[in-house]
């Protein structure tokens, strides 16, 4: 009995420091990537700046092509709602353009339902690096929520998230130096 004590005790302990670390943790994160196209700056830009683009490009909106999607608004104007419910691997959730810099920026607001509620904020910026070279930078935003923060001790955002935009970021480079 007494071990079992003693078991429960340090489970106990464990469970506290690690929720301590928590409260003095970083909640925020940013992840950003960014990929060189051989095509002229404002060609890039009014590519990105169709949401519904994203479905040639973005991983993401790959893995369930068969995803419900709903759109609300003019697509490439502020205001612009993409919404998607799809399986397990997407989740549920909308993607709203919030603020746009004509030619060089376009800022967006997704807000996640499932599989956990959060807001986060995405961009891409565009940068014309000579007549028919465009960076484009594509960044997200975000907050983990205390307690969920913990977990960014296991998991590293940069890594998870970045793979996933620059695989993104190199099929839009394939896909506009195509044409």
């Amino acid at each position: 009995m007494r071990i079992l004590k003693r078991i429960l005790f340090v489970l106990l302990a464990l469970v506290g420091i690690v929720l301590l670390a928590g409260l003095v943790m970083t909640k925020d994160y940013a992840v950003e990537r960014e990929v060189t196209i051989n095509q002229p700056k404002d060609s890039v830009f009014n590519y990105v700046k169709m949401m519904k683009n994203q479905d040639y490009f973005s991983v993401w909106n790959m893995k369930d092509p068969n995803s419900k999607r709903t759109f609300t608004g003019t697509d490439g104007e502020i205001g612009f709602i993409y919404s998607w419910n799809g399986n397990e691997d997407v989740g549920e959730g909308e993607q709203e353009i919030k603020k746009i810099a004509p030619g060089e920026r376009i800022d967006m607001e997704l807000r996640f339902k499932r599989p956990m509620e959060s807001t986060d904020y995405a961009y891409f910026v565009t940068e014309g690096i000579s007549p028919n070279q465009t960076k484009v930078k594509w960044g997200f935003n975000g907050k983990m929520p205390y307690p969920f923060n913990v977990m960014m001790l296991f998991m590293n955002m940069d890594e998870m998230l970045g793979k996933d935009l620059q695989a993104s970021l190199d099929n839009l480079k394939n896909n506009l130096e195509k044409k």
